[in-house]
């Protein structure tokens, strides 16, 4: 696996932290997660296959444990906002002093820098001033976001890894650390540099909802069949459209491409309702006319392409992705497929790793400057 070997601490989070943990994990990096002592509940659903640590970081023994795995491990994850890490002594500054080929990454919503830099927020807050919020919309109607995968996976944990990444080829030839800020507004920003490169082309030039590809097109939408399942149909080129009106019975006389959208949206979304999802699939796997089913997230994984890709694994009764991309010699294996640890069920066997005796462990557990898990607690 390619990140063998790398060694990552990730301080507990939501969301996009973990999930830029999981990537690294996924290709082979060893994990340790930094969960706060006395917290009983798992929100991230990220932290399968990572080991787990329970410290008070309110202590300053627990800070002096934090210091010395920094030492040993190359990269540091902190979902914190801007001036924790240093009030606690965590900073880059001193790490990266104790341990100069440390990847320190930074992953907040509105980076170390600026008006807001201390500012609480949540995906919604940071892709409405990234830009993009502005444009997820259909006509007449207020902004949707696209739940949180914009700013919390796409602008934060996925750009989060790749800055890591970044950061250690970089340190393969110069042999130093450095710090990765990742700020969840500027990595949506930068995500959607497509859609502010492209505002020239006709494609936009409309208010929001009314462009091809914001749902302004009646060949790029998604339609309701009669059993109350939808189609995508995302037939942008003349030869596709040409397909799917094949498909639909029409012609181009009859539903001309660049025709009164409005109209035929309606035209289209009466003919999809007159038949089930099952039934135009039967028909559309027939025409290359890019139109494919909306699956439910339980029925993507039995999809016979997504199976043949093998694209998603079982694990204890759940279905989850297996990691992207493929590498054909050195493919990334879902740490997702390990069961999580349960909070402070490694605390002792690294801190045993860090050289701290069994006596020395009881007393950082009965003075609760760390937790250990134990089968007699839940």
């Amino acid at each position: 696996m390619p990140l063998k070997g790398l060694k990552v601490i990730e301080f507990a989070g939501l969301a996009p932290g973990p999930f830029c943990g999981m990537i690294l994990g996924d290709f082979g990096a060893n994990v340790i997660k930094i969960d706060k002592i006395g917290q009983n509940v798992d929100l991230d659903s990220l932290g399968r296959g990572k080991k787990s640590v329970c410290l008070n970081l309110k202590d300053p023994d627990a800070v002096q444990i934090v210091k010395k795995l920094s030492k040993q491990c190359d990269v540091l994850i902190e979902p914190f906002r801007k001036g924790v890490m240093e009030k606690l002594g965590l900073g880059p500054t001193v790490l990266l002093k104790e341990n100069p080929r440390l990847i320190y990454a930074r992953l907040t919503g509105y980076g170390q820098e600026g008006p807001l830099a201390k500012c609480a927020g949540h995906d919604i807050n940071y892709i409405a001033i990234s830009g993009l919020l502005s444009l997820f919309r259909r006509k007449g109607e207020a902004p949707l976001p696209p739940t949180n995968l914009a700013a919390d996976f796409g602008g934060g944990g996925l750009m989060c890894a790749l800055g890591i990444l970044l950061a250690l080829l970089e340190r393969s030839k110069s042999g130093l650390g450095q710090v990765v800020d990742n700020s969840m507004v500027h990595g949506s920003a930068y995500l959607g540099s497509w859609l502010y490169r492209s505002q020239n082309l006709p494609i936009w030039g409309n208010k929001p909802g009314e462009n091809i590809l914001d749902s302004g097109a009646h060949f790029y939408q998604v339609y309701r069949t009669k059993d109350d399942k939808y189609l995508a149909v995302g037939a942008l080129e003349p030869q596709f459209y040409a397909e799917l009106l094949k498909g639909l019975g029409l012609t181009e006389e009859q539903a001309p491409q660049f025709g009164d959208s409005n109209e035929l949206k309606t035209v289209f979304g009466g003919l999809f309702k007159q038949k089930t999802r099952q039934e135009w699939v039967n028909i559309f796997n027939e025409l290359d006319a890019c139109v494919t089913p909306v699956l439910e997230l339980e029925e993507a994984p039995k999809h016979a392409h997504n199976a043949s890709q093998h694209s998603f694994i079982e694990t204890e009764g759940s279905i989850v992705p297996n990691p992207a991309p493929k590498l054909s010699r050195t493919p990334g294996i879902s740490i997702g497929a390990k069961r999580a640890a349960r909070r402070g069920e490694h605390t002792k066997e690294v801190l045993t790793e860090l050289g701290l005796s069994s006596q020395e462990i009881k007393v950082l557990e009965d003075n609760k400057i760390i937790e250990c898990y134990s089968a007699s607690k839940l």
